[in-house]
């Protein structure tokens, strides 16, 4: 089944030094752009990411600093890509949890600050997961009836993530072809922030989803305890719960 969109639908995988949302660094990045039309682009870009590649990520990827060392880095590119993303929806496999707040790391670090607000996400991990609880391959397996021979290359689990979305439509009747309801469907939660550290209750208000302030509002700890604002300004947070939590205090003055 084709997808039907109301706005262009970006299909992304990454390839990184390592799975620290805030300390690793893209090596290759793979997307392919579908318009509403039905017609597609796709690119794969691999970036120098000014770090070494560990040896554990090679192994997965088999992507080394020598591959990388004269490739441009991502602050060189990141414009390019984030107008390529502009006004896009987003999906990937198991991209909620780590190629969307990696990719954000990497344009806030480039100082691009790309407004992903108004985007759809879609998460064909978190889709599967829903309905079969297995990985790529055996999805790329199970719907496509093909074998991922390539995994772990960008390119290659890009272009099996999308018709594995395809298939999953033909698949189960109970999915409606709409990328509004494919990104509710495979969200966990309603997340504030990429990372989901703070998330949207049941009345639409913003509250903590970690720590001891669990479900409790924002605004109503930041009220008592603005020392906690301070503490996780001063954490390992990524950049972008950084600017959410910052403009939820703005808004208390």
């Amino acid at each position: 089944m084709e997808l039907s969109l109301r706005n262009p639908i970006i299909f992304f995988d990454l390839e990184t030094t390592g799975t620290n949302i805030l300390k690793d660094r893209i090596v290759e990045i793979s997307y392919i752009k579908v318009m509403p039309s039905g017609a597609e682009s796709e690119r794969t870009l691999r970036v120098n990411p000014e770090m070494h590649i560990p040896e554990e990520a090679t192994a997965v990827h088999h992507i080394t600093d020598e591959d990388v060392k004269d490739k441009p880095t991502f602050r060189q590119v990141a414009q390019e890509l984030a107008n390529e993303f502009l006004g896009a929806d987003l999906a990937g496999f198991n991209s909620n949890r780590f190629d969307i707040p990696i990719l954000m790391e990497e344009f806030l670090r480039a100082g691009v600050n790309i407004d992903l607000s108004r985007r759809k996400f879609v998460d064909v991990q978190t889709i599967f997961h829903k309905m079969e609880q297995r990985t790529l391959i055996a999805a790329y397996k199970f719907y496509c009836g093909k074998d991922l021979t390539e995994a772990h290359s960008a390119n290659a689990d890009t272009r099996a993530t999308y018709e594995v979305l395809k298939a999953q439509l033909d698949h189960y009747p109970s999915l409606r072809n709409d990328v509004e309801f494919l990104s509710e469907f495979s969200s966990q939660n309603k997340n504030v922030d990429l990372m989901g550290r703070i998330i949207y209750n049941a009345d639409n208000k913003e509250v903590f989803n970690f720590g001891k302030y669990k479900g409790q509002l924002v605004e109503d700890v930041f009220r008592r305890d603005l020392g906690y604002y301070s503490w996780m300004m001063q954490g390992e947070f990524p950049a972008n719960t950084k600017q959410v939590i910052t403009n939820i205090k703005l808004r208390l003055k």
